[in-house]
This record gives C-alpha cells, structure tokens and sequence, in this order.
C-alpha cells in the first residue's frame, strides 16, 4: 500500500488542528463559572457592608479596621477575579469584542501569561498579607485567641513568607527570561 501524499495527508491535519484550536471555547463555561464567583463576592461584599453599617457609631476603631480589612479582601479577591477572567479569556479563549473602548481598562489585552502570573501572585500576597494583618490586630481577643494560638499565627506567617517568596522566585524567573531574549 503506497504512503499517503503530502495532499493527501494535509486535509486530515487541518481538521485535526482546526478541532485542537476550537477546544479553547472549552474553557468558555469556566470563565463564565468565574463570573458568577464575581457575583457571588459582590453579594458576600454588600452583606457584610450591610451588617456593620447599623453598628458603626458602636463599633470600636480596632473593629473598624478589621472590618475594613475584610471588605478590602473581598475587593481584592474580586479585582483577582476580573483579572483572570478577562486576562485568560483574552489570551485563551478569544479577543474581547466590547462597543465601547474607551470604558476598557487600560490593562486589558496587554497582560500576557508572565504579567497575569506577577499579577496573580501580587494579589495572593497581599489577601495574605490582609488576612495576617487581621489576626495580628485579633491577639488579647479571647474568641480569636481560643482560635489562632500561636501555632496558628507561626503558620499564617510561614505560609504567607512561602507566597512572598513564591512572587520573588517567579518574578527573578520572568527577569532572567527576558534577559536572556535580549541577549
């Protein structure tokens, strides 16, 4: 039996690719699962908002904060979520279509993998960070005391310098990388 031609080989290739290429649309549904997560934070946001507003002229400073840090959080989990989602889809999935370009965040369609990883890692830290800072202001607090004992606490800061490290390890990463290409 002869070997098939190049011609002949060459359409089976295409449609193999072509069907390769159109997988991408199977990360479509995640992306959309992550917007629906956005919502979801936005509800969490806007309870807790709604429960400490009527104890505001009651609440001490240090609880303030602490409700201040935790709204923050929340933000900055969404702010990762939006970051993801339009940065994957973007470099992923398809190029955003929207009417409006002057309502498009600066951002968008100039973050490539390397800047959606420092952005990711940036964004971990600093919920880390925020979460840390939380339980720091929580110490003499029996309640929070009877939860994070200090092994929690030495463990909340080893965890949070391995994200540290993690953002410097990956961020010498990207800056070898681009060094090297310039070379």
């Amino acid at each position: 039996m002869p070997e098939p031609t190049q011609d002949e080989t060459q359409p089976i290739e295409r449609r193999f690719e072509g069907a390769l290429f159109a997988a991408r649309w199977l990360m479509a549904p995640m992306y959309l699962g992550l917007a629906i997560c956005l919502a979801m934070l936005t509800f969490i946001f806007a309870r807790e908002l709604i429960y400490y507003l009527p104890k505001v002229m009651t609440m001490s400073a240090d609880k303030s904060i602490l409700v201040v840090l935790s709204l923050i959080d929340l933000s900055l989990a969404g702010n990762l979520l939006l970051i993801v989602l339009f940065s994957g889809y973007e470099n992923f999935v398809s190029k955003l279509d929207i009417g409006d370009p002057a309502d498009r965040p600066a951002w968008m369609g100039t973050v490539d993998f390397s800047g959606l990883k420092m952005k990711l890692i940036g964004s971990i830290v600093a919920i880390s960070a925020i979460h840390l800072l939380k339980r720091f202001m929580e110490i003499g607090n029996d309640e929070a005391d009877a939860i994070y004992g200090e092994h929690e606490l030495f463990w909340l800061v080893v965890i949070h310098l391995t994200f540290v490290t993690s953002g410097v390890l990956m961020a010498l990463m990207d800056y070898l990388t681009a060094r090297s290409k310039k070379s």
